[in-house]
C-alpha cells in the first residue's frame, strides 16, 4: 500500500501538470522511477518475500520484487518508445517516462495492464471530447462519408487539412493513467465481474 500511495501521489501531480501545462515533468517521473527501484531493491535486500511472504507485510508495503520492478520499467518503457516512434506528435517523451514509471511500481504484467487501461480510457476521453465539440450527428456523418468513399472508390480518402484540424484533440494521458492504475491496483474489474 505504501508504494501504491507514492505512485498515486506522483500520478496526481503528473495529471495536474498535464492538464494545466500539457507537460509531464522529469522532476516527477525520474525520482518516481528511482524510488520504485530503491524500494523494491530494499525489500529484496531486507529479505521481504514479496511472493510467498506474509500477506499483511506484502499488503502493507505493496512492494514487488526488484527484478519485477526493473523489468516492468523496461517493458512498459519499451512499449511506449515504440508508440513514440510510430505515432509522432501523439505520444510525448513525458508520456513514455510516465508509463515506464508505472511499470517500475507495478511490475511487468500489472504495468502493461495499466498501460492498456490508460490507452482505452484516453481513447474514450478523446471520443467524448470530439462528440462534445462537434455533436454526434456531425461526427457520424463525417465518419460515414469517409467510410463510403473508401468502400465505393476502393482507395483511401484523404481529408483536407481544414477537415483534419478540428479532429486533433489534445489527449491527456496522465489522468487516464491515474484511473488505469487505480483500476489495476485495487482490482476494480474483479469487483464488478
Amino acid at each position: 500500500m505504501v508504494m501504491t500511495l507514492v505512485l498515486v501521489g506522483l500520478l496526481l501531480v503528473s495529471a495536474f501538470t498535464d492538464i494545466r501545462q500539457h507537460k509531464i515533468y522529469n522532476w516527477t517521473t525520474y525520482p518516481g522511477m528511482i524510488a520504485a527501484l530503491l524500494m523494491s531493491g530494499a525489500a529484496t535486500l531486507l529479505g521481504i518475500d514479496v511472493i510467498n511472504g506474509s500477506q499483511t507485510q506484502v499488503d502493507t508495503l505493496g512492494v514487488i520484487s526488484w527484478p519485477d520492478s526493473f523489468f516492468g520499467l523496461l517493458a512498459c518503457g519499451a512499449m511506449m518508445i515504440v508508440c513514440y516512434v510510430f505515432f509522432p506528435g501523439g505520444v510525448g517523451g513525458g508520456d513514455v517516462k510516465l508509463i515506464a514509471m508505472i511499470g517500475a511500481y507495478l511490475g511487468v504484467m500489472s504495468g502493461l495492464e495499466a498501460m492498456l487501461w490508460t490507452f482505452v480510457l484516453g481513447g474514450c476521453a478523446a471520443l467524448i471530447s470530439l462528440v462534445w465539440r462537434f455533436g454526434f450527428w456531425t461526427l457520424s456523418t463525417r465518419v460515414m462519408r469517409v467510410a463510403w468513399y473508401r468502400w465505393k472508390l476502393g482507395s483511401t480518402f484523404e481529408l483536407t487539412e481544414k477537415e483534419r484540424e478540428p479532429l486533433k484533440t489534445e489527449l491527456f494521458l496522465a489522468p487516464s493513467a491515474l484511473v488505469g492504475v487505480v483500476i489495476v491496483r485495487f482490482q476494480l474489474v474483479e469487483l464488478f465481474a
